[in-house]
C-alpha cells in the first residue's frame, strides 16, 4: 500500500515538472483562450453592424448612395398583337436613344454627420450635364416609322434616390427649356428618375441638351456611361476617395487637400449599343464612380488588431515558460489564464476607448495599461525584477510593432510576416543551447530522489 502511494506521488510530481506536458498544457490554454478572442471579434462585428445601421438611418433622411443613369431619350412606339378573341390590340413599347456625346462636371462637397458615437459621410454634388443626341437612321430600325410617336419623345434621367434632389431641374433641349417632372415613362434603364416631354427631334442635326443637377447623397456617387463618347470630371476637398466600378479614372490627383479625377469612356468599352427597343440590355454593370471613405475606421482597425491575438498569447506565454526554465519557479495554469485574459482585455479597451477618443490615443493608453499590469503581475509571481522588465520589453516591442503595421495598411501583410520571422529567429537563437532532454532527465532524477 505504501509503495502504491509513493508511486502515485512520484507520478504526480513527474506530471507537475515535465516540460513536455507543460508545453502541451500551455498550448491547450492558448486554444481555450481563442474562444474569448473569437467572442471579442464578434463584439467588434456587432458594433460595426450597429454603426452601419445608424449610418443608413442618417443617409435615408439625407440621401442614399446615388447612381445617375442618363440622360437618354425614350420614344414610344406602337406594337400590335391579337387577343384571345382574335381582335387586334395595340400597346406601347419604347425605343431608347443614348447621347452621341456626354460631358459631366461635378464638384462634391462632403459633410460628416454624427449620431451618438457614430459618424456618416454625406455629400452635396452639383453636376452639369451637356452633350447631344444623334438619331438612328431609319434603315437601322426594325420599327415601322408610322408607329413611332416622335412627338412624344421623353428626355429622361435616372436618379437612384429622389430624396436627394435639392433644386428644380430645368432641361434645355435644342434651345428650349423644360421643367423636369418626377417619374420615368419606362423603367427599362432605371427604376426612378425625372424627365420632360421635349419638342420635335431633328434627324439630321445635333439635338443638344444641357441641365444642372443639385443632388444630395451619402458615401457613393456613380454614373452610367451612356454616351458614345463620355467625359466625366469630378473634384472635391475630400482627401480619401476610393475609385470603383467598371472604370477607373484616366487621370487623378489625390492629396490631403482633396482630389480631382477625369474619366474618358467610349461606347466600345461597354456591352450595349446606342439605341435599342424595350429591355434588351442592362446598363447597371457599366456604372463607375467613387466612394468617400473614412480612413479612420475604428472597427476595421480593431478587427485587424484582434487577428493578432494568438501571436500575443504565444509570445507572452513563451516568455513566462522560459522564466520557469531559467528561474526554476513554476507558473500555475491559472496564472497563465489571468495573463491571457489581460492580453485579450487590450482589444476591448481599444474598441471602447476609440469610440470616444482618437484611435491612436486609445491604442497607446490600452497598450500601456495592459503592459504595466502584466509586467507587475510577472514580478509578483516570479519575484524577479529582471524578468518583469523582460516582459515589459517584449510587450512594448510587440505593441509598437503592431501599431506600425496598422499605419502601413498596404504593406501590413508583408511587414507582419517579416516581423514574425525575425521574432521566431530570435527565439530560436536564444534557446539554441538549451538541452531539453537534459532538463527532463534532471527532473526525473530529482523525482527518484
Amino acid at each position: 500500500m505504501i509503495n502504491t502511494q509513493d508511486a502515485v506521488k512520484k507520478t504526480s510530481e513527474y506530471f507537475k515538472k515535465s516540460i513536455t506536458l507543460e508545453i502541451v498544457s500551455i498550448g491547450i490554454l492558448i486554444l481555450l483562450l481563442l474562444i474569448p478572442a473569437g467572442m471579442i471579434q464578434k463584439l467588434i462585428q456587432e458594433r460595426q453592424s450597429r454603426r452601419d445601421s445608424v449610418v443608413k438611418e442618417i443617409s435615408q433622411k439625407w440621401g442614399d448612395s446615388q447612381t445617375i443613369t442618363g440622360p437618354f431619350i425614350a420614344v414610344p412606339f406602337k406594337t400590335f398583337f391579337k387577343d384571345n378573341n382574335g381582335k387586334t390590340q395595340s400597346s406601347l413599347s419604347y425605343l431608347h436613344i443614348l447621347p452621341e456625346t456626354l460631358e459631366v462636371t461635378s464638384e462634391i462637397k462632403p459633410e460628416v454627420r454624427y449620431r451618438n458615437l457614430f459618424e456618416a459621410v454625406l455629400y452635396n454634388s452639383k453636376l452639369q450635364f451637356s452633350g447631344n443626341f444623334k438619331l438612328p437612321p431609319q434603315s437601322q430600325l426594325s420599327i415601322d416609322q408610322t408607329n413611332i410617336l416622335w412627338d412624344k419623345a421623353y428626355l429622361s434621367l435616372g436618379i437612384a434616390d429622389m430624396r436627394g434632389i435639392q433644386d428644380k431641374i430645368v432641361m434645355t433641349f435644342n434651345g428650349t427649356s423644360y421643367n423636369a417632372s418626377p417619374g420615368l415613362k419606362t423603367t427599362d434603364l432605371a427604376s426612378t428618375g425625372v424627365g420632360a416631354l421635349i419638342g420635335p427631334l431633328t434627324p439630321d442635326k445635333p439635338n443638344r441638351f444641357t441641365f444642372n443637377l443639385n443632388l444630395n447623397g451619402s458615401e457613393q456617387l456613380s454614373l452610367i456611361p451612356v454616351g458614345e463618347s463620355n467625359t466625366v470630371k469630378i473634384k472635391s476637398d475630400w482627401p480619401s476617395p476610393s475609385f470603383n466600378g467598371a472604370f477607373l479614372p484616366k487621370t487623378r490627383e489625390v492629396s490631403k487637400n482633396g482630389f480631382s479625377a477625369t474619366w474618358n469612356i467610349l461606347h466600345l468599352n461597354r456591352n450595349y449599343p446606342q439605341f435599342w427597343e424595350g429591355a434588351q440590355y442592362k446598363v447597371a454593370p457599366s456604372a463607375f464612380g467613387l466612394q468617400l471613405i473614412l480612413t479612420a475606421d475604428i472597427y476595421q482597425k480593431t478587427m485587424r488588431l484582434a487577428k493578432y491575438a494568438i501571436m500575443f498569447l504565444l509570445f507572452t506565454f513563451a516568455a513566462f515558460f522560459f522564466s520557469e526554465i531559467i528561474n526554476k519557479r513554476r507558473v500555475h495554469p491559472i496564472q497563465y489564464i489571468l495573463v491571457g485574459l489581460a492580453i485579450l482585455l487590450f482589444y476591448t479597451l481599444v474598441l471602447s476607448l476609440s469610440e470616444y477618443i482618437h484611435f491612436n490615443y486609445a491604442y497607446v493608453l490600452s497598450a500601456v495599461a495592459v503592459t504595466c499590469m502584466i509586467s507587475g503581475y510577472a514580478k509578483a509571481i516570479v519575484s524577479n525584477s529582471k524578468f518583469a522588465f523582460t516582459i515589459l520589453g517584449i510587450l512594448s516591442i510587440l505593441y509598437s510593432y503592431l501599431f506600425i503595421i496598422l499605419q502601413l495598411e498596404d504593406y501590413a501583410l508583408i511587414m507582419g510576416s517579416i516581423g514574425l520571422l525575425i521574432i521566431l529567429a530570435a527565439v530560436m537563437y536564444m534557446t539554441r543551447k538549451i538541452n531539453w532532454y537534459e532538463i527532463e532527465t534532471e527532473q526525473r532524477e530529482k523525482n527518484k530522489d
